[in-house]
């Protein structure tokens, strides 16, 4: 006998018959893992629960599914209440979509809880750049840049840590550029305002291990400008 594998809205159903925190995580659990477009709105609801272990399990199931959950996040930020606006942000800086480049940048840089600028700072070195026309790419990647550099000075360490990911990803991708036929001109004078807010940090970072993401860091940033 075939054991039968429930359908997308049989999973829907179990959690909206939860009636524990545990049951509710299990139900969500299972419909991430079907990845299913169907689910996205289920997914987006859960993030407005009392319950952050769904809500981590949503947001998994949201990054999983990538690109179609992008504009149902987007069309639900605007009234959302705050842990789902927090949790969509999160969600939107596992997707990489540059479509959230302005949730991103406003959330690293307005919001007042430490745990969704690190996230937001970390997912603006994560931009698939790739996915935007080559003439917006650059103007996109500087308003990262400008978000990062100011993120780089947060009164938080650990947000102060997540920008310098975010500019170490985000010099990533400007070497990867920088090996194209024809590098936008902005690559290498983005590569030095990175290269100078890293040592102008090192004169001031009291964070150990913030100071020592930033030196492996500046390996990239030494990469980039010797790359031809």
């Amino acid at each position: 006998m075939s054991l039968h594998a429930p359908s997308c809205a049989e999973l829907i159903r179990a959690i909206d018959a939860a009636d524990s925190a545990d049951a509710m995580l299990d139900a969500v659990e299972a419909l991430a893992e079907v990845r299913s477009l169907d689910a996205i709105p289920t997914l987006i609801e859960v993030l407005g629960y009392n319950n952050p272990g769904a809500a981590v399990a949503a947001v998994d199931g949201l990054i999983q599914i990538g690109e179609p959950a992008v504009v149902p996040l987007l069309e639900l930020m605007d009234g959302y209440n705050y842990t789902a606006r927090s949790w969509a942000v999160r969600a939107l800086a596992g997707i990489g979509d540059p479509r959230g480049l302005q949730v991103l940048c406003d959330a690293a840089m307005t919001d007042f809880s430490f745990s969704v600028r690190r996230s937001a700072a970390k997912g603006l070195g994560f931009v698939r750049w790739e996915q935007m026309s080559q003439e917006a790419i650059a103007p996109a990647q500087g308003q990262a840049l400008d978000t990062l550099l100011e993120k780089i000075r947060d009164e938080e360490w650990i947000v102060r840590y997540a920008a310098v990911v975010g500019l170490q990803e985000l010099t990533h991708a400007l070497i990867q550029q920088l090996q194209t036929s024809e590098p936008s001109p902005a690559v290498r004078e983005y590569g030095q305002r990175i290269e100078d807010a890293f040592n102008q940090s090192l004169q001031t970072e009291k964070q150990l291990v913030v100071r020592a993401r930033i030196r492996l860091a500046q390996q990239e940033i030494r990469h980039l400008k010797t790359s031809e």
